[in-house]
């Protein structure tokens, strides 16, 4: 019996593919580098700033001082958090639907608390979302489970009567070490499909709704 649902964030609530890879590209302007495009960065959203660097930067990273350079990128993305990120298509008709079955929710996400409760505030759909458990509210992160137990453990709700969706392999573990139903979120920023099935989660969703018929 499904009493809530946790979501990640980037790639799976929201799209902030466009305002990373702008703060990316920036970086990468400033310091004399070709941009890159939409369909390079995308993938390695989820995975964090550093995946970010790696694409952008390539080979030509080990140049650069890798902190100096994570922090122009979270600076830029600091000042411009919503300039083009929205919620995927059918994510609000999806929260309406958990809403009318008294189903709770909440979001569990690596992005640190200095970025995503002020982009929170900015998205009217997810403005209003109590529980938000960040990267950096507890000393451990995804793939640990312990920031997904606090999840369920502010929504009063049991492990095992939660799921957990994301877009990223760290997503699956974390849900599984905490006992959760895993669920892979297969519109969002997953590498490929065949990685993706490779992750063993205990739910594919093709698109935000589809979860509504495993509640």
């Amino acid at each position: 019996m499904i009493e809530a649902v946790l979501f990640d964030l980037d790639g799976t609530l929201l799209d902030t593919s466009d305002d990373l890879g702008a703060a990316l590209n920036y970086v990468l302007s400033n310091h004399g580098l070709p941009v890159v495009s939409k369909a390079a960065y995308s993938s390695a959203i989820s995975n964090g700033v550093a995946a970010l660097l790696d694409v952008g930067f390539g080979s030509r990273l080990a140049e650069f001082d890798k902190d100096s350079l994570r922090q122009q990128v979270l600076n830029y993305y600091e000042q411009n958090l919503s300039v083009h990120s929205h919620v995927f298509e059918l994510v609000e008709e999806m929260l309406s639907s958990l809403r009318d079955r008294k189903i709770k929710y909440a979001i569990m996400t690596n992005k640190p608390a200095f970025l995503t409760l002020p982009l929170l505030k900015r998205i009217s759909a997810l403005r209003d979302i109590e529980v938000v458990v960040c990267g950096d509210t507890l000393s451990v992160a995804k793939p640990h489970p312990e920031p997904l137990l606090l999840c369920a453990q502010q929504l009063e709700v049991a492990p095992e009567a939660c799921i957990y969706v994301g877009d990223a392999e760290r997503d699956i573990i974390a849900a599984k070490s905490a006992k959760m139903t895993s669920a892979a979120a297969m519109w969002g920023f997953i590498p490929s499909k065949q990685q993706a099935i490779s992750w063993q989660a205990d739910l594919y969703l093709t698109n935000p709704m589809s979860l509504i018929s495993h509640i």
